[in-house]
């Protein structure tokens, strides 16, 4: 019997070390492509003045007109509590 706790706990030992192996490459994955972001809008800010605030508002409008949308099409469960519908 001790045998086979054993076993469990090696397995939950090495599935949280998979899971914070992900959680780690989730983030470093997330840090490049900010930079990759960063660097994109740097460089074509220098090619044309004014683009990041062009980008962040037409980003704004979109995300916006994504809202709405999302909520005009949204299936209303009224089982559910309205803050989670």
């Amino acid at each position: 019997m001790t045998g086979d706790g054993n076993q469990n706990g090696t397995q939950e030992r090495t599935l949280l070390e998979q899971i914070n192996s992900l959680k780690r490459e989730d983030e470093t994955l997330y840090n490049i492509l900010a930079v990759d972001v960063w660097a994109l809008a740097k460089t074509m800010d220098e090619f044309q003045p004014g683009f990041w605030a062009a980008f962040m508002k037409n980003r704004e409008k979109a995300l916006k007109r994504f809202i709405a949308e999302s909520s005009k099409n949204k299936h209303t469960d009224t089982d559910r509590p309205p803050f989670l519908r």
